[in-house]
């Protein structure tokens, strides 16, 4: 069940995780009920959540909403959780930056400039991405699984393969 206004209460800089189905979406909190966040086509009223629109486009609005215009009936949190890794900068800084950004359109990328490495970008002073992170990780075993595969499809082919020739030879 998504959060109401009365269960989660975001503080000013705090940054918020929207659950979109395959992805996150992600926003950063600046006061009096409203987010900034780094908005691609797949983010705009209409699209979708499964829009294949962000991955396509080179470009993406900073955009200031109500979060729960933002949010819509997706669940979301608060997810500070950088905070551990990273100093986050003052509250006031963060909001006073975000502000600054709206309305410009920034180069977007979801492997190196999408909405997390935004907000992240925002609250810490370093653009990462754990949805980024986190896919390469898993294309990585992905990749490390089909090579040990094919290893051992090729390995059983040389130590057994060859004794089927042998013993036709033989006969």
């Amino acid at each position: 069940m998504a959060p109401t206004l009365y269960d989660e209460k975001p503080e000013l800089g705090d940054l918020i995780e929207v659950f979109r189905g395959n992805y996150q979406h992600w926003a950063v909190y600046i006061g009096d009920g409203f987010v900034v966040h780094l908005a691609p086509p797949s983010e705009v009223p209409g699209a979708g959540s499964s829009s294949m629109m962000s991955v396509l486009t080179e470009k993406a609005l900073v955009k200031k909403e109500e979060l729960w215009d933002m949010v819509g009936t997706d669940e979301w949190k608060i997810s500070n959780s950088l905070d551990g890794k990273y100093q986050p900068r003052e509250p006031h800084i963060i909001v006073r930056e975000a502000r600054k950004m709206v309305g410009q359109e920034l180069p977007y990328c979801v492997f190196r400039g999408n909405c997390e490495h935004f907000v992240n970008e925002l609250r810490y002073g370093k653009a990462e991405s754990r949805q980024v992170r986190k896919a390469g990780e898993a294309v990585m075993v992905a990749g490390v699984a089909a090579a040990v595969g094919l290893g051992i499809v090729a390995l059983a082919g040389a130590l057994f393969g060859g004794s089927k020739k042998e013993n036709k030879n033989t006969q």
